[in-house]
């Protein structure tokens, strides 16, 4: 069946408790939730055009840049491992300071907790391979630093404040497992209790939920109720907390702030902006980029997606490869330990296991994640990397070839 990519960084919180990318089937993107002046309204999307939801139809990007002037608040959607996406956040984020120098970046991958290297490296303090050991990035986020590249060198260039947006995970894993009464005193001043009543955001999740491959008990139906309920309190709490750290950007910084963050946490104007715009009637704009498929001339959707749709070509696959898999530390332990058999990526099907330890990669011994994601990050389609592993207590040597 023909599914189209909508940039969905809207996630599924699974036990690991990592962020796990959703590829939506075609009625996602037509539902009739959002904007009531648009929800019955739809407009057919072609690669390459930008489109007006208001108006139905095709306009330049001047004209997009042009009317985002009287927003506080521009919210650019984005799918992690996009790289065209990315190019759109990098365009939209250049214009709009290019037109207004006063201008702040809020981004979903880091918690609040790792404010200070985002400073440093606004400031001009920090080399990239700084920057990114100091702020740990891939031990914060999956996806390689490259993808953000354009928007941290434009950051760094013109010292453009860059906001932490999110979160710990762990105060979101306690609300989808024990709910945001659970919380401390403390945990509750960092994420607000989330709003859970809205219906068409709760339509929307449902529906994602029924539409990707998940086990039944999942998707938000019968006996799997409770299981949405986990899934949809998590959503909303990491919805709620960025609306109300991306306000806190603007009241910092006293500057529009441009946000970058998944789409799913955009889409038809019911997530973050929506809670955003509830909490401080600041007038926002939201730009979601929808993929068409390779075969498809266009797209149908929904004109109440987002104020501004932007169609690209679907790519035969992501720039940078992912590597797919997950690792842990032990106590008393050097090694990095395989915490899960890889489930995607490049490592899926490589015979890692769950447990395996790493005694080397191409002949280095790592002893930090972070240190290992960076390096394995560095490589790309057609490369060949040597993992030296031990497995009940035999050694044994994997070649994962990208």
């Amino acid at each position: 069946m023909l599914r189209t990519k909508i940039a969905l960084g809207f996630l599924v919180f699974l036990l690991a408790g990592t962020l796990v990318a959703v590829e939506e089937k075609d009625n996602i993107l037509r539902l009739k939730i959002g904007d009531s002046q648009l929800k019955d309204k739809t407009m057919a999307i072609t690669p390459g055009q930008i489109y007006s939801a208001e108006k139905g139809s095709a306009i330049s990007f001047e004209k997009m840049i042009e009317e985002m002037k009287t927003a506080r608040i521009v919210y650019v959607g984005e799918s992690h491992n996009s790289l065209p996406m990315h190019d759109v956040q990098h365009k939209i984020a250049q214009a709009l300071y290019a037109i207004d120098k006063d201008l702040a970046i809020g981004l979903e991958m880091y918690d609040i907790r790792w404010q200070e290297p985002l400073n440093k490296w606004s400031l001009g303090l920090l080399t990239e391979d700084e920057f990114i050991d100091q702020a740990q990035w891939y031990v914060n986020w999956n996806f390689n630093f490259k993808y953000y590249k354009k928007i941290f060198g434009l950051a760094k260039e013109n010292k453009i404040p860059i906001h932490a947006l999110n979160a710990p995970r762990n105060i979101i894993r306690k609300i989808r497992m024990r709910g945001w009464d659970a919380l401390s005193n403390e945990e509750k001043q960092i994420v607000p209790k989330p709003d859970l009543t809205n219906k068409d955001h709760i339509a929307l999740m449902r529906a994602i939920f029924g539409d990707i491959q998940m086990p039944a008990a999942m998707k938000g139906h019968g006996s799997g109720d409770m299981m949405f309920k986990m899934l949809y309190r998590a959503q909303s709490s990491w919805d709620e907390v960025m609306a109300k750290n991306t306000l806190r950007t603007v009241d910092i910084e006293g500057k529009r702030v441009i946000a970058f963050v998944g789409s799913g946490h955009l889409i038809y104007n019911l997530g973050i902006n929506r809670r955003a715009y509830e909490r401080q009637s600041l007038p926002y704009k939201t730009v979601i980029c929808v993929i068409i498929p390779e075969g498809k001339d266009s797209v149908i959707i929904s004109r109440s997606l987002g104020h501004y749709i932007w169609g690209l070509p679907e790519e035969a696959r992501p720039e940078y490869p992912s590597i797919g898999i997950a690792l842990t530390k032990f106590d008393g332990l050097d090694n990095l330990v395989i915490a899960r058999d890889p489930m995607s990526g490049v490592a899926k099907g490589k015979n890692f296991k769950k447990g395996d330890i790493i005694l080397a990669v191409d002949g280095q011994h790592f002893t930090c994640i972070n240190c290992l994601r960076k390096y394995l990050s560095k490589f790309t389609w057609g490369d060949e990397v040597a993992f030296k592993l031990l497995r009940e207590a035999k050694k044994l040597e994997i070649k994962m070839k990208f």
